[in-house]
C-alpha cells in the first residue's frame, strides 16, 4: 500500500478544499495517486471538491508583444515569486515574446538560439537566460509560447502577469477585448461545447456516473427508493451537457451581462470570434511541496545524534 504522507493530504486539500480526513480517505483509496484521489472527493462531495482545483503554485509571468500585427503570448517560469518581479528577469521575458514575434522561432530551443544581449551577457537569448540564473541565484526557463500571424485581428489581456490571453477576431475591437477579460475571468477550455476535448468529456460523464452511483447507495441504505436506469441515464447526460455549457466560452453567461451568452453578446456587435489562447503561469506544472514538520522533526534527530 502507497504511504500517504502530510503532504500529499496538504496538496490535495489545497485542490479541493475538502476537510482534511476525507482528502486523506480519498488518498488512500487511491493508493497515493492524486489525481484518482481528486475524482472520488468530487464523486463523494460534488462541486465543493473542484472549487479550488484551477489554484497553482508553479512562478513566472505570461507576457505579450506585438509587431507589425503579429502577436506573441509567452510564459517564463522561476522558482520564487519575488524573481517575478526583477527588473533583469522582466526585461528577459518581455525581449523575449518580442524576439517571437519578430522572428518565428519554431520552438523554445530556437528562441534562445537568437541573437540578444543583456546585462552584459549574450550573444543570444539562451546565453542571457544562463547568466541572470547566476546573477540573480534562480533558475528560470521559456516554458511555451504561441505566435499569432494568420492576418486576424487580436486582442489581448494581460490580468497582473500571471494570466494571459490573446483572442484572434473579426469586428469590434472594444467587444473582443471584453471577451479576452472573460476568458481571464472565467477559463473556458474550447470556443465551442463541440470542441471540449474528448478526454474532459468521458471524465465528467464518468465523474457523474459515479456520483449517481453513489446516491443510489445511500438511499437503498436509508430504505428509500432508487431512480430508475432511464432517469439516471438522463441525469448523467444532463449534467454533462451542463459541463459543456459551463466550459465552453460562446455558451458561458458573459461576466459584464449574465443576462446573454457570450455567444449573444458577440452576434450583438457584429463579432466574430475565430479563436483564444489562455497562459495560467504554473498550468499544469507541479511545485514541490515541502513538509515542514517532517523537515524540522528531521533536523531534531539529526541534532540529537550529532549530539
Amino acid at each position: 500500500m502507497a504511504q500517504i504522507t502530510a503532504s500529499m493530504v496538504a496538496e490535495l486539500r489545497g485542490k479541493t478544499d475538502a476537510p482534511m480526513m476525507e482528502c486523506k480517505r480519498a488518498l488512500t483509496e487511491a493508493e497515493g495517486d492524486m489525481v484518482k484521489a481528486e475524482e472520488l472527493l468530487r464523486v463523494k462531495l460534488g462541486s465543493k471538491a473542484g472549487k479550488a482545483a484551477s489554484r497553482v503554485t508553479a512562478e513566472g509571468v505570461v507576457v505579450y508583444a506585438a509587431d507589425a500585427g503579429v502577436g506573441a503570448l509567452l510564459e517564463v517560469n522561476c522558482e520564487t515569486d519575488f524573481v517575478t518581479k526583477n527588473d533583469s528577469f522582466l526585461a528577459l521575458a518581455n525581449a523575449a515574446a518580442a524576439l517571437i514575434a519578430k522572428q518565428n522561432p519554431a520552438d523554445v530551443a530556437a528562441l534562445g538560439a537568437l541573437a540578444y544581449e543583456q546585462d552584459g551577457f549574450g550573444p543570444t537569448l539562451e546565453d542571457v537566460r544562463k547568466g541572470l540564473i547566476g546573477k540573480i541565484g534562480e533558475n528560470m526557463s521559456f516554458r511555451r509560447f504561441k505566435r499569432f500571424a494568420n492576418g486576424s485581428k487580436l486582442a489581448s489581456y494581460l490580468h497582473g502577469t500571471r494570466i494571459g490571453v490573446v483572442v484572434e477576431f473579426e469586428g469590434d475591437e472594444v467587444a473582443a477585448k471584453d471577451v479576452a477579460m472573460h476568458i481571464a475571468a472565467m477559463k473556458p477550455v474550447s470556443l465551442s461545447s463541440d470542441e471540449v476535448p474528448a478526454e474532459l468529456v468521458a471524465r465528467e460523464r464518468s465523474v457523474a456516473a459515479a456520483k449517481a452511483a453513489e446516491d443510489a447507495a445511500v438511499a437503498t441504505a436509508a430504505g428509500k427508493p432508487v431512480q430508475s436506469a432511464e432517469i439516471v441515464t438522463k441525469r448523467i447526460e444532463g449534467g454533462v451537457q451542463k459541463y459543456l455549457k459551463e466550459v465552453s466560452l460562446l455558451n458561458q453567461a458573459f461576466v459584464k451581462n449574465d443576462k446573454q451568452t457570450v455567444e449573444q453578446m458577440l452576434k450583438a456587435m457584429a463579432t466574430t470570434v475565430k479563436s483564444f489562447t489562455l497562459y495560467v503561469v504554473g498550468e499544469g506544472i507541479e511545485k514541490k511541496v515541502d513538509d515542514f514538520a517532517a523537515e524540522v522533526a528531521a533536523q531534531v534527530a539529526a541534532a540529537q545524534k550529532a549530539a
